[in-house]
């Protein structure tokens, strides 16, 4: 963690003590178009850097071959987009993930990031790729880019990542997918995937998974089943599932009872 102290030093990416004396825009120090300590294109911390870049956004293109990563990942912020073909293939992530994030969705340089080999800017590109092109994303490598593909998938493709290897993605495709493919989710071996089918069940179909394994998946279905179908319940080697399934039929007798003039 550093100290508000380290924060405030104005101190190069190399570590070293900035000296606007011996900078190449001593210029606009007197121009009040850089300031040491608050926008300064040779300081460590990207937020000087980018406000550096926000006062003089014409000198980005100046520092794409900077050796410092996060100088190119701020000057890709603030050049024209015609430049960032030379960032495509940079050696940092950091930076690529800037390029993703300002590219033209449809160009080929873009789709190109699809097969980026580091997981964050594959999320970025899923993330802003057009919903019906994430096609050929549902096969990513890494769950989290996968997870993103699931959220924005179009409804008709989902069935494809029904069987997704991670019950984390599984949940996601659960929480869109509709008709029969969500019934067979109700039967998912993770339990957390079950339930988050079971939410999104009609009530028809829920008497048909009274006898899942998991006390959770029959307590959730006990909440919200009609009461005149819960009698199977009341014989469930769960306690909470029992007393919940005769609360809800007791208060529903109660609630049936006709008013006595």
């Amino acid at each position: 963690m550093k100290t508000e102290m380290e924060i405030e030093q104005a101190l190069g990416w190399q570590g070293t003590a900035l000296e606007c004396q011996h900078c190449e825009n001593l210029a606009l120090v007197q121009q009040s178009r850089c300031e040491l300590g608050k926008a300064c294109v040779h300081d460590r911390y990207a937020r000087r850097i980018d406000r550096f870049f926000q006062w003089n956004p014409d000198l980005a293109k100046q520092y794409l071959e900077h050796p410092y990563f996060e100088t190119r990942a701020v000057a890709a912020k603030h050049v024209e987009v015609f430049y960032l073909s030379r960032l495509v293939e940079d050696p940092d992530e950091t930076v690529r993930q800037s390029v993703a994030q300002r590219l033209p969705t449809q160009s080929r340089l873009f789709l190109k990031l699809k097969n980026d080999p580091h997981r964050e800017v594959r999320i970025r590109v899923a993330q802003r790729l057009g919903a019906d092109e994430l096609g050929g994303m549902i096969r990513d490598p890494d769950y989290y880019v996968r997870q993103t593909v699931a959220q924005r998938l179009p409804e008709g493709l989902l069935v494809m990542m029904r069987d997704d290897s991670d019950a984390q993605v599984r949940k996601v495709v659960a929480s869109r997918i509709s008709g029969e493919a969500l019934f067979s989710m109700a039967h998912d071996e993770d339990v957390s995937v079950r339930l988050t089918a079971i939410d999104r069940l009609p009530l028809s179909r829920l008497a048909a998974l009274l006898s899942d394994p998991d006390w959770q998946v029959r307590y959730q279905i006990a909440l919200r089943l009609d009461p005149p179908d819960l009698k199977p319940l009341l014989e469930d080697p769960e306690p909470l599932v029992r007393e919940v399934a005769l609360t809800r039929m007791e208060e529903a007798l109660i609630f049936d009872e006709p008013t006595l003039n």
